[in-house]
């Protein structure tokens, strides 16, 4: 057996991990609320949020060197809708300083488009908001933002928004990767040996009918492969590389990507999200992959854990008694970071709540894939008990 337990550190958080419980939370969990959102947006009552959960995040180094860790957040207003705001902070821990006003709103015609995007399409497919943003490096100081647009009148017609920052104040609006319903979009930050850019995808594929009208929902369960000669497109969608909906499993219901791929030693780092059906509700959770370096896109080099990494919790959602609370039983990552000595922090959202962050370390990832072996394409379970 390889490694089963090890160190991790972010700042001054640091302790042990293992092969039972590879994600380490921070005990000052959580690190953002909407509490400290509203301190910052409250000039304006329209913009009153309930959750700050599921963002993305990045660390940038300004002209003078300086490192920060941006986080760019989910958060629903008063209306229902979601709107992305930002938070930076200087060890990617706590102090996190919230900007005055929204990072991402659904588009109007003042935001600025690349050339050729068919504005009024973009602003009426954002128009029911906005969320769930990855924020993807693609070299030269430039990141990709991936998040989804809901419709404001057609139910759960969502579709990927792809946009483009180098300094998280200028954001340039590319459309939509795919006109295909979709959620859930990352990007590996290098192209392939080809000079295709990968991303991986879940399409929601299939139609179902409910009171005599048709309603886009998607069985939810398989992650395919895109690609790309830019990461700005065009995409084409691709084949599947994940699948779930095999028997027993905390990914039976549904299966997702969750955090940007990260290089490691042992391969692309993937962490995803997994959903089972229960009595009680459909708990998520967040499993882990690796992709091969050279052929991140083939299902037959991937190595994923049949046992999650990271499970809900009551600590998840610590919130005063009188807060809202969105979606019990929901852990969900739109990122991660690697740090030294193998810690990768993870970021992910408690409940659809509040933000928390917790610490794994590669090897111990890396070794779950070797014991809790799943096959890619059934997520049928290839270890004995």
């Amino acid at each position: 057996m390889g490694c089963t337990q090890a160190q991790v550190k972010l700042s001054e958080f640091e302790g042990i991990v293992t092969i039972n419980e590879p994600v380490l939370r921070y005990p000052g969990n959580p690190i953002l609320t909407c509490h400290e959102v509203n301190k910052a947006w409250g000039d304006d009552n329209r913009l009153y949020a309930y959750t700050v959960h599921n963002a993305g995040i990045a660390t940038v180094t300004d002209a003078n060197g300086k490192s920060q860790t941006i986080m760019l957040f989910r958060s629903h207003i008063a209306d229902g809708r979601s709107v992305i705001g930002k938070a930076v902070s200087d060890n990617g821990l706590n102090n996190w300083i919230v900007d005055s006003r929204p990072f991402l709103l659904p588009a109007t015609e003042n935001d600025i488009y690349a050339e050729g995007v068919d504005i009024s399409s973009v602003i009426e497919a954002e128009a029911g908001g906005v969320e769930d943003v990855r924020i993807n490096p693609v070299g030269g100081g430039s990141h990709i933002l991936t998040y989804s647009a809901y419709h404001e009148h057609i139910p759960d017609r969502v579709v990927v928004m792809l946009a483009a920052t180098r300094d998280f104040k200028t954001v340039v609006r590319y459309g939509p990767i795919s006109q295909q319903d979709m959620r859930n979009v990352v990007i590996f930050p290098e192209p392939d040996t080809n000079g295709n850019w990968i991303a991986l995808l879940r399409p929601n594929d299939k139609v179902k009918e409910r009171s005599g009208f048709s309603h886009i929902g998607g069985s939810f369960g398989e992650i395919c492969a895109g690609f790309a000669p830019s990461p700005t497109g065009p995409w084409e969608i691709s084949h599947v590389i994940m699948r779930s909906g095999h028997g027993p499993s905390a990914f039976q219901a549904k299966i997702g990507p969750g955090a940007p791929p990260i290089r490691t030693r042992y391969g692309w780092l993937n962490i995803f999200h997994g959903v089972r059906s229960t009595m009680a509700g459909n708990p998520y959770t967040l499993g882990v992959a690796f992709h091969d370096l050279a052929d991140p896109a083939n299902p037959n080099k991937i190595r994923i854990s049949a046992k999650p990494i990271l499970m809900p919790a009551a600590s998840d959602c610590s919130v005063k008694e009188t807060d809202y609370i969105h979606v019990p039983n929901v852990v969900f990552s739109c990122g991660a970071l690697a740090g030294k000595d193998d810690t990768v922090a993870i970021y992910y959202g408690g409940n659809d709540t509040v933000m928390n962050v917790g610490l794994a370390n590669i090897q111990i990832l890396n070794e779950l894939c070797n014991l809790f072996r799943l096959d890619p394409l059934t997520g049928k379970h290839l270890y004995l008990v």
